[in-house]
């Protein structure tokens, strides 16, 4: 396993959530691709998106049906502007690249969104580390590893 799956699965055993790490066939960039290997709803995929609001990392976890609107996110998190990190900022945020962001394993715990649509499922896979691996877990399980505020993103 590459070294950011460990940091995630000890991440995860950390956190006392027995879950594990899938290899898939291959890289699932988006929520679409994820669904379509795993064979569930593109809506259980929690997608991991990193914003700056205030210039601060924020990690969005985003229903892989939903279409994250920033002004709803800024006045979830009381922040005046709220955009898209780029590529450089997502890894030194969080260690991992754009496509494999995990909601865990990062070098500092980010303030985080957990969408509210993601509790629909009874089970919801994020990105385990690097764009071809995930984990699955629930919804709740989803917000006490990541500390998260539950929140409309869309």
């Amino acid at each position: 396993m590459h070294p950011r799956n460990l940091e995630v699965q000890d991440a995860l055993r950390a956190a006392g959530i027995d879950s594990r790490i899938v290899v898939l066939d291959a890289h699932a960039r988006t929520a679409a691709l994820a669904a379509e290997q795993l064979g569930c709803e593109v809506a259980a995929i929690a997608n991991s998106l990193v914003f700056l609001a205030d210039d601060e990392p924020l990690l969005v976890m985003a229903s892989g049906a939903a279409r994250v609107d920033t002004a709803v996110v800024a006045a979830a998190v009381g922040a005046g502007t709220v955009g898209k990190a780029g590529a450089d900022r997502v890894r030194e945020a969080t260690g991992q690249v754009i496509g494999g962001v995990a909601p865990t394993g990062h070098p500092r715990r980010l303030r985080t969104v957990v969408d509210e649509d993601l509790r629909a499922h009874e089970e919801i896979w994020a990105a385990g580390g690097t764009p071809d691996t995930v984990f699955p877990m629930t919804f709740e399980q989803l917000v006490t590893l990541t500390g998260g505020t539950v929140a409309r993103v869309r």
